[in-house]
């Protein structure tokens, strides 16, 4: 990595000078007009030995004017150290990074068990769903680009009183069904069939009635708990009610192009509890209270009360805290990995930090835990986005309006000639979607705004996808193909500008993965994005009469290309040849 090869060289010029060598970190310029990198560690030195930085930076200065990576080593009063490096060591690296399978980006050794995804079985995803997912799917990607080996696990909320409410209504509307029957045999009596159309409708009557009707919300609590001890009949109708929803959720996630290696859910986690309890007990940690099973998590430093975590409640169900953490048993044993990230809405803070917090009592894990919490994506109003009319949006009925107005935006844009315009919609649509999002840091709330996000200008999804068209065409128009790249000179600034994010772009996916942050990806991505339009509009590509710049640019076409693939990728876009 160029910024961690350039510290240890400053550092090793401090460290020659009598001064502490973590004085030397080196950095991108805060001032790309003055210099392309920037030292200021000066400033800390004067501190600590008590003289004037501009003295500390002129005597690193001095060792560096001998290094052959710089072109120039300046000091600034009063004391920054301004840094430029040569065109050879640039032309060195990202020949490097042309040659290599990974692109630049540095290789890490480490299992990461993802859980995003998250949502419940028997109602469609709806537009809450969305972020879990292209965050996650982004994350999962980006850390397998740095090497690391990553499993994606949906994980479903199917154990649970949402379950125990939909079979609470099928058992009020069919109570002849076999499966309500005490003598119910799941080898002879069959189930009757469910479709994605009845559960979408009886999710949301079953929940909105259980506010309503004590009575019936209690019947779902004791089928909850039924089912969760094996009741025969109920874990049949589950089985229907499974196999529905996660076909229906494996359709839409499809359309947002993320996929889960694992398909597991709380149920899977059922056959770990006792170990759990048997984990809990040997500590001695969990009590009754009021008749519920808990565990104090509370800490001396808590600025705040805690309330203890309940493993079971009077009635002997479950809670999401209880298969969370026989979950993390079932990581553990299956795939010890060395971090499991829970991608969940930071709304639901307090809950993991019981959750590990009970963990680590009891040495559940050796992996380290983090909850990576994100932000509301809102409507114009600022408020969660919804239907026109106030309801919850389906997360498919999103989708496809974002399709539609991508449609019409290409129908209406001289930038679009392809005849195959509603395949390509659907995959601007989506990159507008994502790109939207993930451009913000996680944590933020956002507004989703369809005609900003669909832009063929800006800092859009939509922009870095007809980049990559038009190199394509470029190329396709010049009889370019992908084939070995090797640079040898550099003709122009914004070249020298393009090489520079290219071999930056390694720190880039560090800090992504370091921060757990998407953001730095999109970041990147556009700047090199919006560098290539400003280096194409200056430079006529195709009627340069000097064959080696010639060359050399269509190279550079080749390399931006790669580049955008490659972190657009990672986000979860998919890219067009031609638009």
């Amino acid at each position: 990595m160029v910024l961690l090869e350039l510290s240890k060289i400053v550092s090793e010029a401090f460290k020659q000078c009598g001064y502490d060598s973590s004085l030397g970190v080196v950095s991108t310029s805060d001032r790309p007009d003055l210099c392309q990198f920037q030292c200021n560690g000066s400033f800390d030195g004067a501190k600590q030995y008590k003289k004037s930085p501009v003295i500390i930076a002129k005597e690193v200065a001095a060792i560096l004017a001998d290094n052959k990576v710089f072109e120039s080593v300046e000091v600034i009063p009063p004391g920054f150290l301004n840094l430029i490096v040569t065109d050879d060591y640039i032309l060195e690296k990202v020949n490097q990074i042309a040659s290599d399978e990974h692109m630049g980006i540095a290789q890490c050794n480490e299992t990461i068990l993802l859980d995003y995804g998250g949502p419940n079985v028997a109602k469609p995803l709806h537009i809450g769903h969305i972020r879990a997912a292209i965050i996650g799917e982004s994350l999962k990607r980006i850390a397998r680009a740095t090497g690391r080996k990553v499993i994606g696990d949906v994980h479903l909320g199917d154990w649970g009183l949402p379950i125990g409410l939909v079979i609470a209504e099928l058992e009020v509307r069919n109570p002849n069904w076999k499966c309500f029957s005490v003598n119910f045999n799941p080898q002879t009596d069959k189930i009757e069939p469910l479709n994605v159309n009845d559960l979408s409708e009886i999710y949301p009557f079953a929940s909105k009635k259980s506010k309503e009707d004590e009575s019936f919300r209690g019947r779902a609590k004791d089928i909850t708990a039924d089912l969760q001890n094996g009741h025969p009949g109920y874990i049949s109708l589950w089985k229907e009610i499974m196999r529905i929803s996660i076909n229906d959720l494996k359709a839409n996630y499809q359309k947002l192009n993320v996929e889960f290696d694992l398909w597991y859910g709380e149920s899977d986690a059922e056959k770990y509890v006792p170990d759990l309890l048997q984990s809990l007990k040997e500590h001695g940690v969990m009590y009754e209270s009021e008749g519920a099973l808990v565990v104090d998590v509370s800490e001396e430093s808590d600025k705040a009360p805690m309330p203890p975590i309940i493993i079971k409640k009077s009635d002997n169900s479950n809670m999401y805290s209880t298969t969370d953490l026989a979950t993390i048993i079932q990581r553990q044993r299956d795939y010890a990995p060395d971090r499991i990230w829970y991608v969940v809405d930071k709304r639901q803070e307090l809950h993991f930090t019981q959750v590990f917090r009970c963990a680590n009592k009891i040495n559940l894990t050796t992996a380290k835990l983090e909850h990576l919490g994100f932000g509301t994506m809102n409507g114009s109003d600022g408020k969660p986005y919804k239907t026109r009319d106030g309801g919850v949006m389906r997360l498919s009925d999103f989708i496809e309006t974002i399709i539609d107005a991508a449609d019409k935006k290409m129908s209406e844009s001289d930038f679009v000639s392809t005849a195959d315009k509603k395949a390509i919609a659907q995959k601007v649509a989506v990159a507008a979607i994502k790109f939207g999002d993930l451009s913000n840091h996680r944590l933020r709330d956002y507004i989703f705004d369809i005609d900003k996000f669909l832009a063929f200008e800006g800092k859009t999804g939509t922009y870095l996808v007809y980049t990559v068209s038009r190199i394509n065409s470029i190329l396709k128009k010049l009889s370019v193909k992908n084939e070995s790249i090797c640079f040898k000179h550099i003709y122009t600034d914004i070249e020298r500008e393009i090489f520079l994010n290219i071999i930056l772009t390694c720190e880039t996916f560090q800090n992504a993965v370091n921060e757990r942050a998407p953001n730095y990806i999109c970041d990147n991505a556009y700047k090199l994005a919006a560098l290539f339009s400003s280096f194409y509009h200056d430079n006529h590509i195709g009627n340069e009469q000097d064959e080696h710049k010639r060359n050399a640019w269509l190279a550079i076409c080749v390399m931006v290309r790669n580049m955008l693939i490659k972190q657009l990728d990672v986000l979860g876009i998919e890219t067009v040849e031609s638009m």
